[in-house]
């Protein structure tokens, strides 16, 4: 695949894999970066890649990114879920900043909209699949699939700058220890 066929097909395709991929998440930041991640994709296997069918697979690249995503986001959620800090390895400065964590997680959960933390809720706590929750509440799976974005994307505002001031605090007070030892 030469330079031209390539911003051809970046010129072509770009908007429909980012509207794919954004239909799928809700999330426009998202999908733009998606798409983007895509396309670095595609420009590093130019090499093996066939211009017939090239749609299809812009597609499934774009979509395997998505639920790498996910999943990611979904293990950093369940970590934080089910940690318990040892009382006798944290400091009280330790203690506290996960003290302020935990209540600005709470806090977000709380003003979450309902129809989102009710579904985030059953995934997360209950350990429900999409399929399931999709059943008992009587909607679609592309519903619920939206309403979990909706929750993330919720979850990810509301706590981004919280979790960076206390992820500073808590790195900054590990390398003091390091330095002091």
């Amino acid at each position: 695949m030469t330079r031209e066929d390539f911003n051809f097909l970046f010129h072509t395709h770009f908007e429909e894999v980012r509207k794919y991929v954004f239909y799928r998440s809700g999330d426009e930041e998202l999908a733009t970066d998606i798409a983007q991640d895509t396309f670095m994709r595609l420009w590093e296997k130019r090499d093996d890649i066939r211009l017939e069918t090239v749609k299809g697979l812009l597609l499934k690249m774009a979509t395997d990114l998505y639920i790498t995503r996910y999943h990611k986001e979904k293990r950093a959620f369940n970590f934080f879920n089910t940690f318990v800090p040892r009382e006798d390895a944290l400091t009280p400065e330790d203690q506290l900043n996960y003290e302020e964590l935990k209540k600005a997680y709470e806090e977000a959960l709380k003003s979450m909209p309902e129809k989102q933390r009710v579904v985030f809720l059953m995934n997360r706590v209950d350990e429900l699949k999409y399929r399931e929750i999709a059943e008992q509440l009587g909607l679609s799976v592309k519903a619920i699939e939206k309403r979990m974005s909706l929750a993330l994307e919720h979850l990810k505002q509301q706590l981004k700058d919280k979790v960076s001031h206390i992820v500073l605090l808590i790195l900054t007070s590990c390398l003091f220890r390091r330095f002091k030892n």
